[in-house]
């Protein structure tokens, strides 16, 4: 199947590079040249741009920051709406607002072209292992045309409701990852300030009431587990700058329909001064900083 990919950051490079290694024929296009190397080092085919990454292909996979560049990119002057062929299956993994997702669908539907959204909850390293949980939003018939593309990227595929319904999902989880890393970071820091292990604390934790993913696999603290992000300086994972626009995408949701989520507008409020504070780049666990300096 030949796919185009647009996007190959730090989630949108490793997706793209297991569909090249289950023998899919892609051809990868990101606006960063670093990001292209990366992937053309490995075999993936690297397009000159993303209207030329699109030419004759079957499906279309995107995994871009924002709303606004979703939208330039599909809807915008010289838009791949309109230079994608009819029939063609257009599967946006980009974390955006469901109303963008919505409009992109149904500017699709009007020139013959499926859209679905599939954003994506597992990190990079789910990305990387090919493990990521997809949230779909779309007609029952486009997910099943998505499927077999989307499980060689994750393991677990989970049909929403109808367009921008995945996108829904990804924020509410999204809301609640944020705020569970705020609370598992205090529970550690005051242990810690108790003259506790980490590393014993959090085994604790885990086994207890207390079990969250963050302490199952994202521990915010360096040394407790080699492999997060925490004892890796914070680099790579997920960025405080983006667990901050999915916040505010929680909350405009919220307002617009009138649910009370205080804890997801504090949880925002804290990752905006984390930001402001100069680690908007750093992984969103070391939000435990802020935590530490105030105590």
């Amino acid at each position: 199947m030949k796919i185009a990919f647009i996007g190959l950051g730090n989630m949108g490079g490793p997706m793209a590079l297991n569909l090249h290694k289950a023998g899919h024929a892609v051809s990868a296009f990101d606006l960063s040249a670093a990001a292209c190397d990366a992937l053309r080092a490995q075999g993936v085919a690297i397009a000159a741009s993303a209207s030329a990454a699109v030419s004759g292909a079957e499906v279309v996979v995107s995994m871009l920051p924002a709303s606004q560049h979703v939208e330039s990119l599909y809807l915008g002057e010289g838009g791949l709406l309109a230079q994608i062929e009819s029939g063609t299956l257009v599967i946006d993994s980009s974390t955006i607002a469901a109303a963008t997702s919505r409009k992109v669908a149904e500017a699709g539907a009007a020139r013959g072209i499926a859209v679905i959204d599939a954003p994506v909850s597992g990190g990079t390293g789910g990305a990387i292992a090919g493990t990521l949980t997809f949230m779909v939003g779309g007609s029952e018939a486009d997910l099943a045309r998505a499927r077999p593309v989307l499980e060689k990227m994750g393991a677990n595929i989970f049909h929403a409701g109808g367009p921008g319904a995945g996108q829904t999902a990804k924020i509410c989880n999204n809301m609640l990852l944020g705020i569970l890393m705020i609370g598992t970071s205090e529970a550690i820091v005051l242990g810690v300030a108790n003259g506790l292990d980490p590393k014993v604390l959090s085994e604790i934790m885990r086994r207890s009431s207390g079990g969250n993913w963050a302490l199952e696999k994202y521990n915010p603290l360096p040394g407790v587990m080699e492999t997060a992000p925490a004892s890796k300086g914070y680099a790579g994972g997920f960025g405080t700058d983006l667990m901050l626009k999915d916040l505010g995408l929680a909350q405009e949701n919220a307002t617009a329909v009138k649910a009370s989520t205080p804890l997801g507008g504090l949880a925002r409020s804290l990752y905006a001064a984390h930001s402001l504070a100069g680690h908007g780049a750093l992984d969103f666990s070391s939000v435990i900083r802020m935590v530490q300096r105030a105590g």
